[in-house]
């Protein structure tokens, strides 16, 4: 990053050195499981070399630079066996290469010609991988009225479960991901849990997300809920989507943007399941006391660079304002010692929810469900998710309740 993004933040400059120690002792999975959950769509490969090029990482200037260098060699591997013909390797091969460089661009904070440079990699790598993918995929872009007035187009990659039939439509998941993720590790490039389970998924860069930093198209406190309306319009009139049959699903700071779009959406949806909680009004927990790169982050997804002026930004986040208009079913996946956002804020929104709603907690785990023996023991959390899903396309009728996963895994149920 130039000096100029260094200096936007207080705690950024007050605390870097810190987060450099912290990156050296502990690795930079410092503030979440950034290596696991970008690794995990291109499988044990993909994994391992994430987890290689994390064991370089001993500083945050280290980031970027190290994962282009992988990016690079993992390239020229799927130009190798491209060259040879060897066709479904190299597909392979350019999707763990697009992950990479999709890694490469997390460190940095700003619309510069490096970011613009990491980002045109993984968008060659992505369309190198799709003729070679073992489900088809559609390059989309999705029309969406910005803060200016000006209509630009949100990046998004819609994934077919095979190759339709004549005339077959599919049922269709919305995907909306959090702050540091983006719509190319939506997917698994092998054994999707939705996709095995004859879903389509929209997985779209929305307000703020991925690509849309550069485009421009900057985040609000609302603005999620009309890019939702603008991607259920395009799989509306897509030949393969049945419009009829049509979820929602968020990650992360996704549960914040995909409660707004369950908002919405209204009954134009059959539900709305989210998973890993930000949804503290005003976000102070994970803004002002987990890592400063959230902050920054977010700052340079909503285009500010005056942390007073984002401050007073930031508090109007807060989903009890329009809880009451999801009208379909909602359910939340959550760890109770979220160090993100504390549960007792999600439990506070769910007394504002007057559709069928279900809170799942796992006892002991964290935001990224990664920790504590309740993850490892109970229901995976993405099964769960997927099987929901399933039940709400099939027109299954759900009670509202609340759900805890102990630490030996079992799920014990009440009502709300």
């Amino acid at each position: 990053m130039s000096s100029k993004s260094d200096r936007i933040m207080k705690r950024w400059q007050e605390q870097r050195w810190l987060l450099d120690t912290v990156i050296r002792t502990v690795g930079m999975e410092w503030d979440q499981g950034r290596l696991a959950y970008m690794g995990a769509p291109g499988g044990g490969e993909a994994v391992m070399e994430m987890r290689m090029v994390g064991a370089r990482v001993k500083k945050a200037a280290d980031i970027d630079r190290e994962f282009v260098k992988a990016a690079k060699r993992r390239q020229a591997r799927a130009q190798a066996y491209e060259a040879e013909g060897r066709m479904i390797a190299a597909g392979e091969n350019y999707f763990i290469a697009m992950l990479l460089w999709a890694s490469a661009r997390w460190p940095i904070f700003e619309a510069s010609d490096w970011l613009i440079e990491l980002e045109e990699n993984m968008n060659h790598c992505y369309e190198k991988y799709i003729p070679h993918a073992a489900h088809p995929i559609e390059i989309v872009k999705i029309p969406m009225t910005c803060l200016d007035g000006v209509t630009r187009s949100m990046p998004a990659y819609l994934h077919l479960p095979r190759k339709p039939e004549p005339g077959e439509q599919f049922p269709c998941i919305l995907s909306i991901d959090g702050m540091d993720a983006c719509k190319e590790n939506m997917v698994a490039m092998y054994g999707d849990v939705m996709l095995n389970r004859g879903f389509a998924v929209l997985a779209y860069d929305g307000p703020g997300q991925g690509e849309c930093c550069t485009i421009p198209v900057q985040v609000t406190a609302t603005n999620h809920g009309d890019a939702a309306k603008a991607a259920f319009d395009f799989v509306d009139n897509h030949e393969h989507i049945d419009s009829n049959n049509i979820c929602v699903k968020g990650v992360s700071f996704g549960t914040y943007f995909g409660t707004h779009a369950a908002a919405a959406l209204g009954d134009r949806v059959k539900g709305t399941a989210v998973t890993g909680v930000c949804q503290e009004p005003g976000c102070n927990t994970i803004f002002n006391m987990a890592s400063p790169s959230f902050k920054l982050r977010f700052m340079f997804m909503s285009g500010y660079d005056d942390e007073d002026q984002f401050d007073e930004f930031i508090k109007g986040f807060d989903l009890r304002t329009i809880a009451g208009d999801i009208t379909a079913p909602y359910m939340v996946i959550a760890g109770e010692d979220d160090q993100l956002s504390p549960i007792e804020h999600t439990h506070e929104l769910f007394t504002h929810i007057k559709a069928p709603k279900k809170l799942v907690v796992y006892e002991g785990a964290n935001h990224g469900l990664n920790e504590g023996s309740s993850v490892a023991l109970g229901e995976n959390r993405n099964t769960l998710m997927a099987d929901w899903f399933a039940d709400r396309f099939a027109g299954k009728t759900m009670e509202s309740e609340s759900v805890f996963i102990d630490a030996v895994g079992r799920a014990t149920s009440e009502g709300f």
